[in-house]
């Protein structure tokens, strides 16, 4: 097997019947690392954190490699306190959402999440001193870098590259979601549940440039490296993770599925409204798609 496809954890607020239904169907998927958890906002309340367990069990019951994701803007003890909670975890992987939580894992092996940074080979020695097992390398990063970096690992830790799904680029202490309605972050009315992809923001023009998704800002089109799928392979990666979407998100791992299977890719549209892009991974802008170059 050239490479493993894991879904990554849902960065949207959606209801809870739709999550469950989401997981349900990804049981059935070739998909063989699933992660899950409330990685943006801990206001979120649709599946609470005994859910997110049950539904870490029912995964790893049908076989699916289960790892728990922690949330990457730490603002409150409350969070802090969750945080540490996950940590004491000894049946699932924790993906690191930041750093702080090394500190809480007392050694013990994790996966370290985009959000974390490592951009030079220095780090990723230090990672796997920490016990980092595998990396989910940056999102910006374009073909040459991404090799450069994947020749300076050390022996055993693992690389994990996202190739479908909108960007997840940044996060901020203020709420754009509940900005955008006029609301107050802590009286956001929950809005972000209307947006299962994000709130769309397009500039002065009326061009697409970024997604707002509560604290998180996201890109405006969604990533499409299928493509490199065979390339990213050969160049040593373990790992191709699909960000779930309101739509598509299973015909993505279906389509890595083919490729590692060698057969012919078949395109997957991103969700509807949504156009592609693959800027970053040629070097270029990361709202840029560039067609069939590989």
């Amino acid at each position: 097997m050239p490479y493993q496809i894991s879904l990554g954890p849902l960065l949207y607020y959606w209801p809870r019947r739709t999550v469950l239904d989401f997981y349900a169907a990804a049981i059935d998927s070739p998909v063989d690392i699933v992660y899950i958890g409330e990685t943006v906002c801990s206001r979120r309340h649709e599946m609470r954190a005994a859910d997110w367990l049950d539904l870490a069990r029912a995964l790893r019951d049908a076989g699916k490699t289960v790892v728990l994701s922690s949330q990457t803007l730490i603002e409150t003890s409350a969070d802090a306190h969750a945080l540490r909670r996950l940590c004491d975890n000894d049946d699932f992987l924790l993906e690191a959402g930041e750093i702080g939580a090394l500190r809480h894992l007392k050694g013990r092996q994790f996966v370290a999440g985009p959000h974390i940074n490592a951009y030079h080979g220095d780090t990723l020695a230090w990672l796997a001193t920490q016990g980092a097992m595998r990396v989910v390398v940056p999102v910006e990063l374009d073909r040459d870098t991404l090799r450069a970096l994947l020749q300076e690992r050390p022996t055993g830790l693992q690389a994990e590259v996202m190739v479908w799904g909108r960007l997840p680029l940044a996060f901020s202490a203020r709420c754009f979601t509940a900005r955008h309605f006029r609301l107050k972050k802590d009286a956001c009315e929950f809005r972000c549940i209307e947006y299962p992809d994000g709130l769309p923001v397009q500039t002065r023009e009326g061009q697409p440039f970024l997604a707002f998704n509560g604290i998180q800002t996201q890109s405006a089109a969604c990533l499409d490296l299928l493509d490199q799928a065979g390339e990213l392979a050969a160049m040593g990666v373990e790992v191709l993770r699909v960000s779930p979407q309101s739509q598509n998100t299973l015909q993505a791992v279906a389509a890595l599925d083919q490729i590692r299977r060698g057969l012919p890719l078949q395109p997957v549209a991103p969700p509807e409204g949504i156009d592609r892009c693959n800027g970053y991974w040629h070097g270029r802008a990361g709202i840029d798609y560039l067609e069939n170059l590989s």
